[in-house]
């Protein structure tokens, strides 16, 4: 097990990587405030690692209450929030009953909204079961919904007592998800770690079949960027926002395409491609720097052409974007590899160029 720490003083926390980890209640039980927790899981990842976690807690004498929901993007809005405020409600769960988020990051962020508005705000632990969610949105407190106008638009910022990453969970992830999840890996090497960017090229093949000593290697560095930006901009008033390369773009193909249909990480794949081809377009990348980009999200199986929304499409849902200040659109756009920098210094006339040559 490796263990890092998103330094926030009083309110820091331990981030756990390591097989095994969900049988290790002695993990979770210096977390809890009282012998009580609500695990919030969904259909797919409940019959599969549910038993597992609620074993291990009431064996350490810890009440479990189960609330499992449907699993999907498309379900992460309010009427999902609300059953797992009607479960707490029927159970009686107190100020002191810690929520247990155990999924991907659908659930991640339910589970965090919930904690944050249940009886004004409860303890949550997050046991994030995909690589998309152990690299990235299970580190760091948001939380929140999508709205149908845009993604992520509806939540708060509150951060955990705890992240379990059990690097076990992967062995049953679909291929696809975890492709998904190496879109925000990649990031980490874009937007801040060049070496990190040249170990992944060198090492793809093996995260592709799942090398334990190589995955677990991703997921420590990539928490270790992440927490070392959330400590220094927990409010994402400045450098954390370069968390979101490809997220502009990103989201709208999410919210365009019909939550679910495309995921996340292959939204921001695509997103992070037009990201850099606007670059390449204001002079800050060379061709060969795309074409880099590019070759290193192929390798992950992920796509590298956004769909062709239109143009229109894309700016009315870019428009909701949450990086969008004094009406003004900002962009996370790369100065080089391995350098991010947000700017909205962006002519109009170069962004629907891109956006109109740039997808399929």
């Amino acid at each position: 097990m490796q263990t890092l720490t998103v330094a926030l003083g009083e309110r820091s926390y331990p981030i756990h990587i390591g097989p095994g980890l969900l049988r290790q209640a002695g993990l979770i039980t210096p977390h809890l405030t009282q012998l009580r927790v609500a695990v919030v899981t969904n259909t797919t990842v409940g019959p599969l690692y549910l038993k597992t976690l609620a074993d291990a807690l009431q064996a350490a004498g810890i009440e479990v209450i189960p609330i499992t929901l449907p699993d999907g993007e498309q379900y992460k809005n309010w009427e999902t929030l609300n059953q797992i405020f009607d479960a707490l409600l029927t159970h009686r769960a107190e100020r002191k009953t810690t929520l247990i988020a155990l999924g991907g990051g659908v659930i991640g962020d339910l589970t965090g909204f919930a904690a944050a508005c249940y009886q004004r705000g409860v303890p949550f632990i997050q046991v994030p079961t995909t690589l998309l969610a152990q690299v990235d949105s299970s580190v760091g407190g948001k939380t929140g919904i999508n709205h149908p106008l845009g993604k992520n638009m509806i939540g708060a910022f509150y951060q955990p007592r705890l992240v379990l990453a059990d690097t076990e969970t992967l062995n049953t992830l679909p291929d696809r998800e975890l492709s998904a999840g190496l879109a925000e890996v990649i990031k980490y090497g874009l937007i801040r770690d060049l070496p990190f960017l040249t170990w992944l090229e060198a090492n793809m093949e093996r995260l592709m079949v799942r090398d334990a000593q190589a995955l677990t290697h991703a997921i420590y560095q990539s928490c270790r960027n992440k927490a070392e930006v959330v400590a220094a901009d927990e409010r994402e008033s400045g450098q954390r926002a370069l968390l979101n390369l490809g997220h502009t773009f990103g989201h709208a193909i999410e919210a365009g395409m019909g939550y679910g249909n495309w995921l996340h990480g292959e939204a921001v794949a695509a997103g992070t491609l037009l990201a850099a081809e606007l670059s390449r377009r204001l002079g800050y990348l060379t061709d060969a720097d795309v074409g880099r980009i590019a070759a290193l999200f192929e390798r992950a199986r992920l796509p590298v052409k956004a769909p062709a929304l239109g143009v229109e499409t894309y700016l009315a849902y870019m428009g909701v974007d949450k990086k969008v200040e004094g009406g003004r659109l900002r962009f996370v756009l790369l100065r080089r590899l391995g350098e991010a920098f947000v700017t909205a210094d962006v002519p109009a006339d170069v962004l629907r160029a891109t956006l109109v040559e740039a997808t399929a």
